[in-house]
């Protein structure tokens, strides 16, 4: 799951490998103007030095950028890019997905004309073909996209990067899922700390006995501790610390991470023989004395992305497990976005989105991660409320 900046480099070193090899790899200055050129690109953008040489040592850590030294006695690093290996690319496919890396969603006609340095295709149909080719890997490495009014043609897109809406499984009704980042991502962390704060000690009690009826989540949580390679857990936005617990129960290692400074106060009260800290699982680090961790659990944690987001997150979360690690997942899934003035009979301002099952396994595919095992289930009681559980089991490679 590449941000936009991971996406402009990617494409640009893909395009220059093939347009100009005799200066390939790319220096970084190189890299830059690449990345930057007024044309063959949308949007043009105007990334520094620093921003560029940050990207690329980034898609190195992920194994999809290889830096070099430019000779024998040069201090001029040099960059080549590993995507085309990584993801077992055909000449054509190759060429498509640099196109669409760098100008974003096309046409197939479009496609042809812009591909033709890179690959030369007999005709739209050859493209099309392609495409399709594409769209029906696993995971999907492309999408084509519902026509719009006034288009000719229907458009294509990567997956390289979160999907949007319009490519998702969903019903014909509009779903904002980006509504929660309509204050930007800052006030909507902000509110959901304070929402959770707010509802802490209801919360704590409500949730204490919440395992007792759930033997499915019981069976797949007792698991995890057996299957995980070894090394500490982490259960992301822990909450009251009930999971956290169960999970050390089962022979776990675990740390307790959550936003809210009152839940990780519940936590440490009602469970003081374990790790509680107060931290944003967005930005995740490795534990301190290991190299990553054995697994993650997010349980119902993921409530407050947008669609947008979800991917990057996930993507974020995978970095930090170790090879063999385990990504664990559950959340409600659907088609809804809700929105709470009063939750736990205390006022909030919180907002639940719900997202597409299948949008949630490509994401984390698409994230680096292959999906072992994923189950859907109904409401178990009027406490589920009305909306399907997705739980998903991942590993890194």
């Amino acid at each position: 799951m590449l941000d936009p900046a991971e996406q402009r480099v990617l494409g640009a070193l893909l395009e220059k490998e093939l347009t100009v090899p005799a200066s390939y790899p790319l220096s970084l200055n190189a890299l830059r103007t690449a990345c930057n050129q007024a044309t063959s690109r949308e949007p043009v953008t105007d990334y520094s030095d620093a921003e560029v040489e940050a990207t690329a040592r980034a898609l190195k850590e992920r194994g999809l950028v290889r830096i070099v030294w430019a000779g024998k006695g040069s201090r001029t690093l040099k960059f080549h890019q590993l995507l085309s290996d990584a993801l077992d690319l055909a000449d054509d496919e190759r060429a498509l997905l640099t196109v669409l890396l760098l100008r974003g969603e096309q046409a197939a006609g479009e496609l042809k004309t812009r591909t033709e340095r890179l690959h030369g295709f007999a005709d739209r149909a050859e493209v099309e073909a392609c495409l399709a080719r594409l769209a029906a890997r696993t995971p999907p490495l492309a999408a084509q996209l519902e026509r719009r009014a006034g288009q000719q043609d229907p458009r294509w897109l990567h997956l390289l990067g979160p999907a949007p809406q319009s490519v998702a499984a969903a019903p014909t009704a509009v779903i904002d899922r980006e509504v929660v980042l309509a204050g930007g991502p800052a006030a909507r962390t902000a509110k959901v700390r304070a929402g959770y704060d707010e509802v802490a000690a209801t919360y704590a009690d409500f949730m204490a006995d919440d395992l007792t009826r759930k033997p499915f989540d019981r069976w797949l949580l007792e698991r995890i501790p057996e299957e995980a390679p070894g090394g500490p857990l982490v259960d992301v936005g822990c909450g009251p610390g009930h999971i956290a617990a169960f999970l050390a129960d089962a022979g776990a290692e675990v740390t307790g991470i959550d936003l809210s400074e009152a839940m990780i106060a519940s936590a440490r009260a009602a469970y003081p023989d374990l790790t509680f800290t107060v931290g944003d699982y967005t930005q995740l680090l490795r534990p301190p004395r290991d190299p990553g961790w054995a697994a993650i659990v997010a349980w119902f944690s993921l409530a407050h992305l947008a669609a947008s987001e979800l991917g990057g997150v996930l993507a974020s979360l995978g970095r930090t497990l170790v090879p063999a690690g385990w990504l664990v997942m559950a959340l409600q899934v659907g088609h809804e976005v809700r929105q709470f003035a009063s939750w736990h009979g205390h006022e909030v301002d919180l907002t639940f989105v719900q997202h597409d099952p299948r949008f949630v396994r490509d994401a984390v595919a698409a994230a680096g991660l292959v999906v072992a095992e994923w189950y859907v289930r109904g409401p178990q009681d009027e406490r589920d409320g009305s909306a399907d559980l997705l739980y998903v089991l991942a590993k890194r490679p």
